[in-house]
């Protein structure tokens, strides 16, 4: 996940936006009351979190992460994956699974992103498999991750274990719960895409490549950049931790205001056992993942994320400080909603200028209530992070929070408001 931009706002009162605060504190998030069966395990996602993250990766600096791109053209070619990518002029069908080329129609695994100077800088990895409904599978459902990192910095080794092999660990096994699925004749309507992406912590550069160079399956075969097949994007970047390091059993799920139908996904599948989802507005982050291109072409996305923490971009983001368990439930819940939305009889629709939700509200005023008891405890360690005005804005946050969700109702001014604090916690407390 790529770092988040400055922002500084002053905080308006309670009665500047025009209620009090009420005395009662709301429910908690909690998960819808259907349980989504979990379907990729720890020991499912541990093994690859291992090989992504081992110090032999050199912390999968973008461009420069061959080992691990082989291995994901490998693991999609074994589970009998198609390549979408024309393959380079020098590749042969027929090349051994490493090389990612060859193949049908002399398609590849692997997309070469170029470089200012025109050379490779680094290399997109996906596969397709084709939905199993002749009137459906032109259309597409995609699933992506980034597997780049920071590589090593200053003699420092970065593994990004959280940022983001766990991402990409879910992404291989999402991948293989699929096509065994397709192999016991239940595989899903629409085609699903599974894309692996390099250069994300250098601004999203593997993305925006994809954005601006799609493959043929997303464009309808037409001679353009318009992904007029491409129906709903679901991305995780870090999906194995807790934002702050709170006792959150969370996943952060961004982006469905822009698309109802998705919204009515989350609400159908529900939540595996011990895992809750909490829906937020995207604008609360900004562009923080490989989300950002599509969410500006206006292609329905979902983002999952369970948010920053004291390992983040740091050498200690290790594969023993990883919470696998949760890891799993995020990709198990990713899974469901991608086997119901390509399942779905309609597909997802944009939705320009969406409502404020109470959902945020509901997920903010938990939040700030956490941070608020740990700054509070004498024997929380990191409790000197908080200055004077951290607790003031934290405090006044909860109450206009709370407020919001006693009367069932937010306003566009408290939503405005809502996204800027949150960009400032997002600076200055996690």
């Amino acid at each position: 996940m790529i770092a988040a931009s400055v922002w500084v706002f002053a905080l308006p009162s309670a009665a500047a936006l025009g209620q009090d605060a009420p005395a009662e504190t709301p429910p908690p998030v909690v998960a819808a009351e259907q349980i989504t069966p979990q379907r990729i395990t720890a020991d499912d996602l541990r093994p690859h979190v291992e090989f992504l993250a081992d110090p032999a990766r050199g912390g999968r600096p973008g461009g420069r992460a061959d080992a691990a791109a082989e291995y994901l053209a490998a693991h999609f070619q074994s589970l009998g994956l198609e390549p979408v990518f024309e393959a380079s002029p020098a590749a042969a069908p027929g090349n051994a699974p490493a090389d990612g080329d060859g193949g049908a129609g002399g398609k590849s695994f692997f997309q070469t992103i170029a470089g200012p100077d025109g050379g490779p800088f680094g290399r997109n990895v996906a596969a397709l498999l084709p939905g199993s409904d002749p009137a459906a599978k032109a259309e597409v459902v995609m699933i992506g991750a980034h597997y780049d990192h920071l590589g090593v910095r200053g003699g420092v080794l970065y593994p990004g274990a959280d940022d983001n092999a766990s991402g990409t660990a879910m992404l291989m096994e999402a991948a293989e719960r699929l096509a065994d699925d397709a192999k016991q004749g239940d595989g899903p309507r629409r085609s699903v895409l599974f894309v692996a992406f390099d250069l994300e912590e250098r601004m999203l550069f593997g993305s925006r490549w994809f954005a601006a160079h799609p493959p043929a399956v997303l464009t309808g075969g037409q001679d353009d950049a318009t992904m007029r097949q491409l129906k709903a994007v679901f991305v995780a970047d870090m999906i194995g931790r807790s934002l702050g390091d709170l006792d959150l059993p969370t996943v952060f799920v961004m982006g469905s205001e822009h698309a109802p139908h998705l919204k009515s996904v989350l609400d159908r599948v529900g939540t595996p056992e011990g895992l809750e989802a909490a829906r937020l507005g995207i604008d609360l982050i900004g562009t923080r993942s490989d989300y950002g291109p599509f969410r500006d072409r206006d292609i329905p996305f979902l983002f999952f994320s369970t948010g920053e923490h004291k390992d983040y971009h740091r050498p200690t983001d290790t594969p023993e400080n990883l919470n696998v368990e949760k890891a799993a439930r995020v990709a198990s819940l990713i899974l469901a909603i991608t086997v119901t939305t390509a399942n779905d009889a309609e597909a997802p629709v944009w939705e320009a200028n969406p409502s404020p939700d109470l959902d945020e509200a509901r997920a903010v005023n938990r939040i700030t209530g956490l941070l608020l008891e740990r700054a509070a405890s004498p024997e929380n360690p990191t409790g000197r992070r908080f200055g004077t005005m951290q607790k003031v804005t934290l405090a006044q946050t909860k109450s206009v929070t709370e407020g919001v969700l006693e009367r069932g109702v937010m306003t566009e001014k408290e939503r405005s408001w809502l996204v800027r604090l949150s960009q400032v916690l997002l600076l200055s407390v996690f």
